[in-house]
């Protein structure tokens, strides 16, 4: 076992910024090399297919038509999966404006719709197959179209213009996830044993994965004669466990349905822009151009803790009221809340996830975020701390601060594990890692606990670091006699929080790859940046560590004279960084906590109505009370809600 004395201490976290810098410093690189696009298709159905109601997933074949016309004129050249391997491998290189085309599930239509448009143009495509469909073995809730047959498979093989891809051989299907009988992706999910209440563990997870991406290559290669070089991942759902594994059945490329271009750099996951709600020619221009990015978020943030109760019918009445009411308010994401703060302290005192080290309150995170996602059509953002969990750690891995002319355990509401304390940081990301490993969601929420102020942190190891790490002196007394000195303190302090977030994200994306990042910020260090001292949090730099900073804009928390003019100031003052209205969420307050009243329902919309005339994209409030229905739903919907986009 190592022993963690200071100088180990300041060894290790050296090495870990090291491995993070050169990890942001190699993806820039490669994201400067030459990109191409990965276009992705399900079933292409003819004009009778095409009118209301019509599957989410079909495009008409008069609408693929004018796709593969678009990218035509625009310059596009259609590359297959072999022009990316040989690319990937230094034989050759991509064509400017280079695309893949992918048709996934092995829908008839293919064959009859697509393979023609193929042979008219001499296009390369791909087709992914899955396994258990191509048996026969279709059940009740898949879909029941038709789809391709092995003859048919083989002649477009034999073409030269088809590869074939697996879709996996049984993954395709959801799998029992939580004590609530969840259905979620198999190939990302911890399966629940039910009767016996415990969940899949690491070995058993690794070997199913395994073995059912080796049998469906082995099965495709029976049956086309051809080994599949690429893995489709059901729902667009993988980890690194299942990329590997992928790796390990022959087939180096994978592909999820995350937005966005690829580099020939990493072809592990690639990136595939996904066509829904069958869009014409404009919106395909719109969708390739843009890669949705510039939407503008709508944020509800939701405490588990109001809605559990420790009847669990009534929890339940809870999280479907909630969840409908969510689904009422069409908006596009929720901060969820993952741990449990009953006494409302801001510490987790036990969490909604099963984990290494606190107590489940209950197993209900993962239950709620996948009605979120499957029902209300919304992003889920895993509301965390990120130092302020109350557990049985040793009293030497938490914040201390300089009090009565000694160190001592900090006052703060908030009781922090010290981000300097290496165990301390071990048992934060052991969290992180058990609750990606468990539960579906997009992104993660920091909570605002992620703060030191100008007395802290001066615990052993957190002074040795300053001394080793900063080349700052290892005295308080030092550090804080002048505001020069002072300040150069909270900006390292600053920056070490910042890549442990980092760390905790990284722990995240093994297991949930695509999830964003977001993180709460004070509106002081804002307005005033040389708070930076008391808070330890910086809005450029934030901007430069988070895909969002969700700051507080709550001016009846801040006790502003004047929350209109306090609010048009904030949001001025962001517009001033680069990105900073296109990266920061503003959270709007629906309680004032000094008086313990609803804000009332003008005074809110008219602090949502100047935020969108200030040109904010990304507004939020806290929180959401489904029981009073404040915010009052019916203004949510007249002024919070957001039009359907493809």
């Amino acid at each position: 076992m190592t022993i963690f004395t200071p100088v180990t201490a300041v060894n290790y976290l050296n090495k870990a910024f090291l491995l993070f810098f050169l990890i942001g410093f190699f993806g820039y690189a490669s994201a400067k090399e030459h990109h191409f696009l990965v276009l992705n298709y399900h079933d292409i159905v003819g004009a009778e297919g095409a009118k209301p109601p019509f599957n989410s997933m079909d495009v008409s074949v008069d609408h693929l038509e004018e796709h593969l016309g678009w990218l035509k004129q625009n310059g596009y050249k259609i590359v297959s999966v072999q022009n990316i391997l040989d690319a990937a491998a230094g034989k050759d290189t991509l064509p400017d404006k280079a695309a893949l085309l992918t048709f996934d599930d092995g829908y008839l239509s293919f064959y009859t719709r697509v393979f023609p448009l193929l042979k008219k143009h001499h296009y390369p495509a791909t087709v992914a197959l899955v396994g258990t469909w191509m048996d026969g073995n279709v059940t009740a809730d898949e879909p029941g179209k038709p789809l391709l047959n092995w003859e048919q498979v083989r002649e477009m093989v034999q073409s030269g213009l088809v590869e074939v891809a697996s879709h996996s051989y049984d993954l395709h299907k959801g799998v029992n996830a939580n004590p609530q009988a969840n259905s979620q992706a198999a190939a990302v999910t911890r399966l629940y044993d039910d009767p016996m209440l415990v969940y899949e563990t690491d070995e058993q997870y690794r070997e199913r994965i395994n073995a059912a991406l080796l049998k469906s290559a082995e099965f495709i290669f029976q049956h086309a004669g051809v080994r599949p070089r690429a893995m489709v991942w059901p729902y667009g759902e993988y980890n690194q466990i299942a990329v590997q594994a992928s790796r390990e059945a022959g087939m180096p490329m994978t592909m999820g349905l995350v937005d966005g271009f690829n580099t020939v750099a990493d072809i592990s996951a690639l990136r595939r822009l996904i066509m829904v709600d069958n869009p014409d020619l404009s919106q395909f221009a719109e969708l390739v151009t843009g890669m949705r990015t510039g939407r503008s978020l709508r944020v509800a943030h939701l405490d588990l803790d109001y809605l559990y109760d420790e009847d669990p019918e009534q929890t339940e009445h809870n999280l479907d009221a909630a969840i409908q009411r969510i689904k009422d308010m069409h908006i596009n994401t929720v901060y969820l809340q993952a741990y449990a703060d009953p006494d409302g302290d801001g510490n987790a005192d036990a969490l909604y996830f099963p984990n290494r080290h606190l107590p489940v309150k209950q197993d209900l995170f993962s239950r709620v975020a996948w009605q979120l996602k499957t029902v209300a059509r919304v992003k889920v953002y895993a509301w965390m701390p990120i130092m302020a969990y109350q557990g049985k750690a040793p009293e030497s891995w938490y914040v201390q601060e300089w009090r009565d002319g000694k160190a001592q355990n900090a006052s703060h509401v908030y009781t922090r594990l010290s981000p300097f304390n290496p165990e301390a940081r071990q048992y934060v990301a052991e969290i992180y890692e058990d609750l990606a490993k468990h539960c579906s969601f997009d992104g993660i929420l920091f909570h605002d606990d992620g703060i030191l102020s100008d007395y802290e942190d001066v615990s052993p190891v957190a002074l040795a670091y300053t001394k080793e790490a900063w080349g700052l002196p290892d005295q308080f007394e030092q550090l804080h006699a002048t505001s020069k000195m002072r300040m150069a303190w909270a900006q390292h302090k600053t920056e070490l929080i910042n890549q442990f977030t980092d760390e905790l994200a990284s722990r995240v994306r093994i297991y949930r790859p695509g999830i964003k990042t977001a993180r709460n910020f004070y509106a002081l260090p804002l307005l005033k940046p040389y708070s930076e001292e008391w808070y330890a949090q910086s809005f450029k730099s934030f901007l430069a560590h988070y895909d969002y900073v969700a700051i507080e804009a709550m001016p009846f928390m801040e006790e502003a004279e004047n929350p209109k003019q306090w609010l048009t100031q904030l949001v001025k003052t962001a517009a001033k960084q680069p990105d900073g209205l296109k990266k920061t969420v503003f959270e709007l307050q629906s309680i004032n906590w000094k008086t313990g009243q609803k804000i009332p329902m003008p005074v809110f919309i008219g602090q949502l109505e100047l935020l969108k005339k200030l040109g904010a994209g990304h507004i939020g409030y806290y929180p959401d009370n489904v029981f009073e229905d404040q915010p009052r739903l019916a203004d949510l919907q007249q002024h919070f809600s957001l039009p359907i986009q493809p």
